[in-house]
């Protein structure tokens, strides 16, 4: 450690100790935790301001972990849950890109720490864990924060919602931002219509000469294909990559069908059909045993050049309900929240659709705790990353919210943006007036999935209690 990072390491340390409260006993308090190493004073990322001390390190079950502390630091910490998931082993490098991604929050004057999570595939509770130990990693290394919000982006919005209603102490607020909050049971049926409608145009995933299996599997678990390989795929079907006048007829009407059929941006074509292959695969091979959560036996498809040739022959099949459960109450989100919660939402997000957010207001609304909650859209059509002075502007009208008890609008967080977009000029796009469509407006509904919160307080309860519900950390 140089004597310029050590000075900054002592400040740090004094300041938190004086203003709030250094946690007694610190080795003992870290230890609990469970550190495997760090945290150890790093060069910051770019973005990050100069005068920033960060931090990285893993944890006990494997999480590689980024923090920065800002020499103006307001005393406010920001937790960041990522999104994904990523499907390869656990890396430094993801908690360090997504420190670089989030900079606004540190130039801001938060505190930032963000978890790899301990391993790739999915788990929305892994994650939620992983984030709780590193809050608590960051309490006893530095201090208790004034206040603290969970952030969470895309999946990792699933996470930070499920995250505040499973540890009810140490969050103060949550934003979430391009969330998937229809939970894991429901949130991904446009990605089993795609994987279905796909192969009934498409027949080459997989081709009739290889080894057959159910396409809600995503992927047998023996296959060696690549994400390269199922693009070309991809392109010999539709000629997606190609400009219109090079494809051929049946390639641009194969495009057409499965776009009008399962409402997918063509933008993104390729990135939900990678999940359907991929991730789907993870779900099922990797945490369910080979049990299937996934079902299309009752959905009536619409929108191609036949509907009736289409419902005929495209693959059916129902869930396996043990299967539903352990997907259910690993994602699924109950609506019990207690804590001041804000959303900000792209309204062309091509990749989580605006109408997660219809889903996620019904959940509240059905647990009765909307009052908790603020929601904001703006008129952007990117998923992983939108404006940072609607960020900034965002996350002041939710510490506000905490500090004073008056409820941010949707209208007074588009008014304050301008003041946040002198400094960084990358625009406002809130439209206060905007409110989504239902989720089933965008989403084929399936039969008995229509109410909302799709896990209520009560069945996640309940199945607590038996044993082996569930993902597996």
């Amino acid at each position: 450690m140089s004597s310029r990072t050590g000075f900054r390491v002592s400040c740090v340390v004094a300041a938190l100790a004086a203003g709030t409260g250094l946690v007694a006993g610190l080795p003992a308090a870290v230890a609990a935790v469970g550190v495997a190493a760090g945290p150890d004073p790093v060069d910051c990322p770019v973005g990050i301001p100069a005068t920033a001390t960060c931090y990285d390190g893993q944890d006990g079950n494997g999480a590689y972990y980024s923090i920065a502390i800002p020499a103006d630091w307001n005393g406010a910490l920001v937790m960041h849950a990522h999104g994904g998931p990523d499907l390869g082993p656990a890396t430094p490098q993801r908690s360090a890109d997504d420190l670089a991604r989030w900079s606004v929050m540190v130039r801001e004057g938060y505190a930032w720490a963000g978890s790899s999570y301990r391993r790739g595939g999915y788990g929305t509770r892994m994650a939620v864990a992983d984030t709780e130990n590193l809050r608590r990693l960051f309490v006893a290394s530095f201090g208790q924060p004034r206040r603290t919000v969970v952030h969470g982006q895309s999946w990792g919005g699933d996470v930070a919602a499920k995250l505040i209603e499973t540890y009810h102490d140490g969050y103060d607020a949550a934003l979430l931002t391009s969330g998937v909050l229809a939970g894991g049971s429901r949130g991904y049926n446009y990605r089993v219509d795609l994987r279905v409608v796909y192969q009934y145009y498409c027949r080459n995933h997989p081709r009739p000469t290889e080894p057959q299996y159910p396409l809600w599997q995503g992927l047998r678990p023996d296959s060696t294909m690549t994400s390269t390989g199922l693009r070309a795929r991809l392109q010999e079907c539709t000629g997606y990559q190609s400009a219109p006048a090079d494809r051929t007829s049946l390639q641009q009407r194969n495009l057409d069908d499965i776009l009008g059929v399962t409402r997918i941006p063509e933008r993104t074509l390729f990135s939900h059909l990678n999940f359907a292959t991929f991730t789907f695969r993870d779900i099922v091979s990797d945490r369910l045993g080979g049990r299937n959560p996934f079902g299309n036996s009752d959905v009536h498809y619409t929108g191609s050049h036949d509907d009736k040739a289409l419902n005929a022959g495209v693959e059916r099949f129902s869930p396996d309900p043990s299967a539903v459960r352990d997907l259910s109450y690993d994602s699924d989100l109950t609506g019990a929240v207690s804590i001041p919660v804000l959303t900000v939402h792209a309204i062309d997000d091509p990749t989580a659709f605006v109408e997660h957010e219809s889903a996620y207001r019904a959940s509240l609304e059905g647990a009765g705790t909307a009052e908790h909650l603020v929601q904001t859209f703006t008129h952007e059509s990117e998923h992983s990353s939108l404006s940072d002075a609607e960020y900034a502007s965002a996350l002041a009208a939710l510490s506000a919210w905490v500090e004073t008890g008056r409820k941010p609008t949707p209208e007074s967080v588009a008014a304050a943006c301008p003041g946040y977009d002198a400094r960084y000029g990358t625009g406002c796009f809130f439209d206060p007036g905007y409110v989504p469509a239902g989720y089933e407006s965008r989403v084929y509904p399936r039969s008995g999935a229509r109410h909302w919160p799709a896990l209520t307080e009560a069945q996640e309860e309940a199945w607590s209690r038996l044993g082996g519900v569930g993902i597996a950390p």
